[in-house]
């Protein structure tokens, strides 16, 4: 018998009973415990792999805004519209009529770089010199007269001085490209402070999950995201956040949690609205399984299967284990797969 994945809700056997929050109607059983007569559909017995999972809901967009700072003297003429996507090169502002440019990484550009200089903000240079299409210097952490080239035709491009030289004031770094969220001053503005808001430029799910079921929540934790069109896409945590507080006063403790979507395609136009976040919360492999329509109430108190053999059929106890989309994990002596059981009329 082949092994099957079932993906789906995971309930406690109390709810079997009746004590949790979702109903399992169980049928009583037809007579005596043997019988000579049977009719009515069936089911087998499989050995599969049962994945219990949580749905929670979340909010499409962007994520929480965060300030950039421009460290560039002068007058800001020139700014992007709010939306604006920003990538690696582009301007983030004009000052004084001269770009202050987007480059990628995770360590600010903190100094003036020219020729002798060396340290890991040289190899993030040049790191970003060649994804421009700037060539001709090896990619280390040392400043040459060839990366000082480079850097010559770089700001030949841009309209600047071709000094060779690298100032910091007229360069930005980030993680990646980034989203125009908001504006924090007008053409006009001392270029020097807080300029604008951003976010990243890919749409992502945050999800404020309570602070006592959070356990789940680590980055790099695989989800799966429908969208308000029931189209679904894959996700991962990319970033748990590290307080819990109330969204409102007296409310429940929640920690903000960003996931970041594995494909856009599904997303077509839509940008923003409230999804669902399904991830796995338990796994029961290589278990037996039959449909939860196959449970039968005892008379005796606890579960069993309607057992078919031939023309005869006999009620045989099982212990219940997970439940998930619509199938139930069961356990008893003389259960084995490929065994025929009874489903209701």
């Amino acid at each position: 018998m082949g092994r099957r994945t079932i993906v789906g809700v995971s309930v406690a056997v109390a709810v079997l009973a009746g004590a949790g929050t979702t109903a399992v109607v169980l049928r009583p059983p037809p007579g005596p415990p043997e019988s000579s007569a049977v009719d009515g559909p069936t089911t087998t017995v499989e050995r599969e792999t049962l994945l219990g999972s949580v749905t929670v809901d979340g909010e499409l967009g962007y994520g929480e805004p965060v300030p950039i700072a421009a460290k560039a003297p002068g007058t800001v003429t020139w700014l992007p519209k709010v939306g604006a996507r920003i990538r690696r090169g582009g301007a983030l502002l004009r000052a004084d009529d001269m770009p202050v440019v987007l480059l990628y990484g995770a360590l600010p550009i903190y100094r003036e770089l020219r020729p002798g200089a060396e340290g890991p903000d040289v190899a993030l240079l040049e790191r970003n010199l060649r994804a421009l299409g700037y060539t001709g210097f090896t990619v280390d952490d040392e400043y040459t007269g060839v990366t000082a080239e480079a850097v010559r035709r770089w700001q030949k491009d841009l309209g600047r001085e071709e000094t060779g030289v690298v100032d910091p004031t007229w360069l930005v770094v980030a993680d990646g490209a980034i989203r125009v969220a908001g504006l924090k001053v007008r053409p006009g503005a001392a270029a020097t402070g807080e300029v604008l808001t951003c976010t990243g430029a890919a749409s992502v799910v945050t999800v404020d999950v309570e602070a006592d079921g959070a356990g789940w929540a680590q980055p790099g934790v695989k989800v799966t995201v429908t969208l308000p069109n029931d189209k679904k896409t894959p996700g991962t945590v990319a970033s748990v956040g590290a307080k819990a507080e109330p969204k409102e006063p007296g409310g429940t403790a929640t920690i903000p949690v960003t996931v970041a979507l594995g494909d856009e395609a599904p997303l077509g136009k839509l940008r923003e609205g409230p999804v669902t976040v399904t991830y796995v919360s338990e796994r029961r492999e290589n278990v037996l399984a039959v449909p939860v329509a196959a449970l039968v109430a005892l008379p005796e108190g606890g579960y069993g299967l309607e057992t078919v053999d031939g023309g005869t059929r006999r009620f045989l106890p099982v212990e219940v284990g997970l439940i998930a989309d619509g199938k139930v994990e069961v356990r008893g002596a003389g259960l084995a797969v490929g065994m025929t059981v009874g489903l209701p009329k």
